[in-house]
Formats: C-alpha cells, structure tokens, sequence
C-alpha cells in the first residue's frame, strides 16, 4: 500500500512538473509573438493612417482626394501582390532573415514617402512599403500559428493581427495628431522608426524556428483548385472590398455627412473597435471551435454597422456605435477565415494564411479604385457607405452557403 501511495505521488508530481513546463514554454512562446507585434504594429499604422492624411496629401502634392487615395490602392496593391512574386526569390531562406529584409524595405519605402515632394514618388514609395508589409505580415501570422499548440492558434493568429489593431486605434490618432500640429510627412517618419524597432527586436530576440518560407504564387494558385479554399478566399475578398475599401474614405464621409464629431475621433472608435475585435475572436472561435458560424455572426453585424452610419452620423454619441461595429467585424474577420483555410489546407496551412492576407488587401485596393471611381462620378459618401453595406450582405449569403453546402454533404 505504501508502495502503491509513493508511486501514485510520484505519478502526480511528475505530472505537475510537465504542466509547469508546459505552462512555462507556452509563456515563452507568445513573449516570441510579441516581438512580431512590433512590425505587425508599424504596418497597422501604415496601412491604416494615410486614409486620415488624405486631405494633407491632396493639398500639399496639388491632387483631388479621390486621386490622393489611390497612394491607398498602391500600398494595399502591392501588399497583396509582393509575397508570391518575392516567395521564389527568398524561399530557402531563414524565416528570422525574411522578416529582417521585410522590414528594411517596409522602413525605406517609408523613408521615400516621407521625402516626396510630387505624386508620383509618393505613389512608388507606397509601392515599396507595400512590398516589404505584403512579404512580412503574412509570414508573421503563420510564425505565429507555428510558435504554439494546435489548440492555441486562434489565440496565437488574433494576437499577431491584434498588433495591426493596436497601430491604428493607438497610431493613427497620433499619425493624425501630428499631421495637423506638423507634417503628414513627420507621421511617415514616425511609421519609419516603428520599423527600424521592429528591426531590432526581431534580429536580438527572435528564434530560429521551421515554419515555412513564404509560398510562390504557383503554390497559391494551386490550393484554389480546392473549392473550399476558393469560396473561403471569396468571401474575404468581398470582406475586405466592403471594409477596407471603406475605410479609405472616412474622412470624406465625416465631412460631407457632417458629423457630430471630428475625424479623428472616428478613426479612433474604428480603431478600439479594431483592437477589441482582434484580441476577442481568437478565444471564441477556440471555445466554439465554429469558425464558419462565426463569420456568419460578423459579417451581418458589419453589413448592420454600415447601414446606419448615414442614420447616426449627426447624433451625439450614438454616431459612434456603428464605427465602432464596424472596426470590430472588419477586423474580427480575419482570424475565423485564416483559422478555416488552416482546417481545410493543413498540409499548406502557411500558403493558405498568405493567400487571404493577398486576398484581403486586394479586395482593400479594388474597393479603393471602386470608391475613386464612384467619387469622380459625383457620388456622394451616402452612396459610397450603402454600396459597401450591399457588398457585405452579398458576403453574409456567401458564408451561409458555404456552411449550408458543409452540412449537407
């Protein structure tokens, strides 16, 4: 009996110790992840500030807003398309060096743009940051998912995306602050410094680690054949034109709808929401373990929230609640679909996470071009938010389908 007790202590003891070391891997493995949230924070700043520098930019370059946008369309163009084109010439490469050339060409590119004195060198410099956040962003996430156990990644995938949201509900405000007290220009050179710190920390701190190499485009154009990965891909692409292409132009639509409030509040609102809706969603879809169901939930929440931007705008606080909605939902979106792709294509789970991040800023660049165009035939910003609200019903009857045709195979 007194055999029996010792080796059942034993037994329990051994077992607390592989917890704590569990527990103490687990810990070290997301203090790694934060140190991609430094670039991943740069780039959300990037990415999501010149929608608010628009106005400088069109006064300072001599350019119409609609024109200045497509600075927008350049960046999230050359975002989606950088990584499989760049995917070949860096494949074999150690992953910790990836993300160092990433960041360097992330940071020139906005050197450049900071030092544009004509449109045109602003549109190549936004070109050249495109490339280095297309290559870095998505191999971050996938590092990300690789770093931690199967059952985390959903915590993993929403704390790398919620370092993008923290750059913009805390960046842009202060990119827009000292846009209007200095210089759009001293904005870009502030993005320039995050990357140079991201740099740092990423060159003294990160591991060597075997996830992937960025796949080439034959690679991304591959897993399409699977028709599960085509419709998820769709569906983010609707997303994303309906979203971010949106977002381009909301100091336009405060300012022709007259809101109660200035831009940079609003901005501010879409980015908490942003921040809260990336760092929730990983843990739901990880006790749900439905990523489709919950995509449906976010997609007509984020249809709702801009449908009643043009009915609230003009109402004290209240005008807040649907910019709010719709930074949550806008970026909630990712995770579920990336956590999808990674179901269905476990065996090209990195090509699968880069193909939506292309999708997505794609979508960005398409729904920019659309919203310029429309903007050049006089539409009105009232048009602009219900079109946007249309493009993500059609995304909310694409999920169920795609959960309905699921179910019933």
């Amino acid at each position: 009996s007194i055999c029996y007790s010792s080796k059942k202590i034993f037994i329990q003891i051994t077992l607390l110790h592989h917890q704590i070391k569990r527990f103490r891997e687990n810990k070290l493995n997301m203090k790694k992840i934060l140190l991609l949230v430094v670039g991943m924070f740069a780039l959300g700043l990037d990415a999501f500030v010149i929608s608010g520098l628009l106005p400088f930019i069109s006064h300072d370059l001599n350019v119409s807003v609609a024109s200045a946008a497509q600075a927008v369309t350049a960046f999230t163009l050359c975002y989606a398309l950088s990584a499989p084109i760049f995917a070949t010439l860096l494949s074999g490469k150690e992953i910790k060096n990836i993300l160092l050339l990433a960041l360097l060409v992330f940071t020139c590119g906005n050197i450049l743009s900071a030092l544009s004195t004509s449109f045109t060198l602003l549109i190549f410099s936004r070109c050249v940051a495109g490339v280095g956040a297309g290559i870095y962003s998505p191999l971050a996430v996938a590092s990300s998912a690789a770093l931690v156990k199967p059952e985390q990644k959903g915590t993993a995938l929403s704390l790398a995306l919620g370092g993008m949201s923290m750059g913009v509900v805390l960046g842009v405000p202060l990119g827009l602050l000292i846009a209007t007290k200095i210089s759009w220009q001293r904005t870009l050179w502030l993005i320039s410094v995050l990357g140079i710190i991201g740099m740092i920390a990423i060159k003294l701190k990160f591991p060597k680690i075997t996830a992937p190499t960025p796949p080439t485009l034959i690679e991304r154009v591959s897993i399409l054949r699977n028709l599960k990965v085509a419709v998820i891909v769709a569906v983010s692409f609707l997303t994303a034109v309906a979203s971010l292409g949106l977002y381009t132009f909301i100091s336009l639509i405060v300012t022709n709808l007259n809101a109660k409030y200035s831009i940079t509040e609003y901005f501010w609102v879409w980015g908490v929401g942003g921040m809260i809706g990336s760092f929730t969603v990983g843990k739901i879809i990880d006790q749900t373990r439905a990523p489709r169901i919950v995509m449906v939930f976010i997609l007509a929440l984020l249809a709702l929230s801009l449908l009643t931007i043009p009915l609230t705008i003009k109402l004290p606080i209240i005008s807040f609640i649907p910019f709010l909605m719709w930074g949550m939902m806008g970026w909630a979106s990712q995770t579920p679909q990336q956590h999808a792709l990674i179901s269905v294509e476990p065996r090209h789970a990195s090509a699968a996470v880069a193909l939506n991040s292309s999708i997505n800023y794609l979508g960005g660049a398409v729904g920019t071009v659309l919203g310029g165009i429309l903007l050049s035939s006089k539409a009105s910003a009232t048009t602009l938010t219900y079109l946007a609200c249309l493009v993500a019903i059609i995304a909310v009857i694409g999920q169920g389908l795609i959960i309905y045709y699921n179910r019933n195979k």
